[in-house]
């Protein structure tokens, strides 16, 4: 598997996003919130990709590669790994993909992982669908999970919410200013239906087709 330094040593050979003319939508809310699996209904019924920040970094952490290490101690410690590596893996993910309609899950996480995104891709989110979901519904669900993944333990998980609840309503008030942001509940499942969605998108079946 080729790591983030064999895409940086190629990067002169390669395409970048400046040639392409992509659709970016952020899916934010903690872990365990339900992003992942409804990222799955919407790339049944909708054709986007699903690019899920954690699983491009784990990916890259058991590459081997140089950023394995520190990856690796980021995420037992509920950390956020450094903005330049998350941004790199999803930049080779998007250019090796062929769809030009994309679900980023998981990122950005903070207003710096925003802002670097957007400097270094020039690429600025369609729109942020944000869930919400309390804390002790994430926890049952994350500790009944068993995807056999090392941070779904009940130290890290406390680390996750504790790092990242502050810096993630930060960035969806930026957000939510930008009028960017729709919210989601997570007491029915999100598609087909309509109903849960935030009253802004008064039609996002339409939406999704047409974006």
């Amino acid at each position: 598997m080729a790591t983030v330094s064999d895409a940086a040593n190629k990067e002169n050979n390669e395409s970048t996003l400046a040639d392409r003319k992509v659709t970016v939508i952020f899916v934010l809310g903690g872990p365990g919130s339900g992003k992942g699996t409804q990222c799955a209904n919407i790339v049944q019924h909708y054709g986007y990709t699903h690019l899920s920040a954690g699983d491009l970094l784990r990916a890259e952490r058991d590459s081997g590669s140089e950023n394995g290490t520190m990856i690796d101690n980021m995420i037992k410690e509920g950390k956020i790994v450094p903005s330049e590596v998350t941004i790199k893996l999803l930049e080779r993910a998007i250019l090796e993909t062929n769809n030009d309609k994309f679900l980023i899950d998981g990122f950005p996480r903070n207003e710096e992982n925003r802002a670097a995104f957007e400097s270094v891709t020039g690429i600025e989110p369609r729109f942020v669908l944000f869930f919400d979901c309390s804390e002790e519904e994430m926890e049952r669900r994350l500790l009944s999970r068993n995807q056999g993944r090392t941070d779904d333990n009940i130290e890290t998980i406390k680390k996750r919410f504790k790092f990242g609840g502050l810096m993630l309503q930060s960035l969806l008030k930026k957000f939510l200013m930008r009028l960017r942001l729709v919210l989601s509940h997570l007491v029915k499942r999100l598609l087909p239906s309509c109903s849960t969605i935030h009253p802004r998108i008064c039609d996002l079946k339409y939406r999704w087709s047409n974006i």
